[in-house]
This record gives structure tokens, C-alpha cells and sequence, in this order.
């Protein structure tokens, strides 16, 4: 049985993600233990990661940098091994360069970009996104097998990844403007919304993960 790794530092909603991932693994055959952990030892010998975050990109990637070890286990097991891994909400924005939120904040640099202010044409779209929304531009990826353009997402964010390799984007949604929904390189995928909000769509996006072998 493999293990998926949820990494707690202190950010995001760790109760309903593993809940949901709990139910995904479920529906994935009961192939997968979820761990919520804060180990290095751990994460680096997981066979798939969850990185949450909520709230700014400077306040998650300073808990997650402050804390001994982790960055250094999920590069361990992600650059090197191969691990799949998959970031959400802000967890997904950690994998840009950098973030102009609240002035300038290095991230991991996985996948070219930066993290930006939403700025929607229309007064009627508000910011923060908060609500449904529907994915368009999917491209073929096994975490999104079985779902497509169209499919109903949950998003509360305010900033946005603006990736800089187009063939990174896995996905986007509009909201007086399109943006980034999804990212994907290798074994490494992200999403803006949450999928443990996300209802039947967003557990067949988990469950896909799970049986993800890049």
C-alpha cells in the first residue's frame, strides 16, 4: 500500500483535505494510506505528495521554510525521486519564483512564474474569487482524467499564478479574465481551487492523483 503524504506546517485546512483524501483513497481502492505529517523522514519516503496552504504566500512560505527539514525532504522526494506531487490553492502558488503579494517573496521556483493580484474586468467580479467556477482549457493530464472543460471547481483566492511557460498550464478559469486553474510538469501538479471543496469532481481529481505513476 502506498503512502500519500499530507504536509502539515501550519497552514491549511488539514482536517477536510484529509477527510477528502481519506474518501479518495477510498474510492481508489483502498490502495493508498494518507499520513498527516510534519516529519522530514516521512515525507521523503512518501510515494506521493499534498502540499495545502491557505491565506498569503509570504506567511505559508515562511512557516513552511521555518520548519527543519521539510523543504529539503519534498525536494528530496519530489526533484530526485520522482515522487508525484500535487500543491493546492496556495501550496500550488509556493511552486512559482516568486509572489508579488505583500511586495516580493521567493517561492520553490518548480515552475516558472509569478503570483499575482487578480485584477478582473468588471465591477461585478469581486476579489477575493470566492465560489463555483468552471475549468476551460484542460489539457490531457491523469489527474484529470475523466473530467474536462466545464467541470464545477470551488475557489477562494485572490492571487493568481501567471505562469511563465504556457505549457504549464493545465487548466484555467475566467473571472473577468482568464487565469491559471491548474499547473503541471512532470510529476509535479498544482490546482487554485480546492478540491476537498470541490464535491464529486473534486474527489475524482484526488482519487486520480492517487493512482497517478508518472
Amino acid at each position: 500500500m502506498l503512502t500519500a503524504a499530507l504536509i502539515d506546517y501550519g497552514s491549511g485546512n488539514l482536517a477536510s483535505a484529509a477527510k477528502a483524501l481519506l474518501e479518495a483513497a477510498r474510492r481508489a481502492g483502498d490502495r493508498a494510506r494518507v499520513l498527516v505529517t510534519d516529519k522530514p523522514e516521512e515525507i521523503a519516503a512518501a510515494d506521493h505528495i499534498i502540499l495545502p496552504g491557505v491565506g498569503a504566500f509570504a506567511h505559508c512560505m515562511d512557516l513552511f521554510s521555518s520548519r527543519p527539514g521539510l523543504v529539503e525532504a519534498m525536494t528530496e522526494a519530489v526533484q530526485k525521486r520522482g515522487v508525484p506531487f500535487l500543491g493546492v490553492c496556495v501550496g500550488m502558488q509556493l511552486l512559482a519564483d516568486k509572489s508579488l503579494e505583500f511586495g516580493e517573496t521567493p517561492g520553490l521556483g518548480w515552475i516558472g512564474g509569478e503570483v499575482r493580484l487578480i485584477e478582473p474586468a468588471g465591477h461585478q467580479f469581486k476579489v477575493p474569487h470566492m465560489g463555483w467556477n468552471v475549468l476551460t482549457d484542460v489539457r490531457p493530464h491523469p489527474i484529470f482524467e475523466g473530467l474536462g472543460d466545464g467541470e464545477h471547481m470551488y475557489f477562494t483566492h485572490s492571487f493568481a499564478f501567471d505562469v511563465k511557460d504556457e505549457e504549464c498550464c493545465a487548466a484555467r478559469t475566467d473571472h473577468g479574465g482568464a487565469f491559471t486553474a491548474a499547473v503541471a510538469k512532470g510529476n509535479i501538479a498544482g490546482v487554485q481551487f480546492h478540491p476537498e471543496k470541490s464535491q464529486a469532481a473534486g474527489l475524482k481529481l484526488l482519487s486520480n492523483f492517487l493512482e497517478w505513476r508518472p
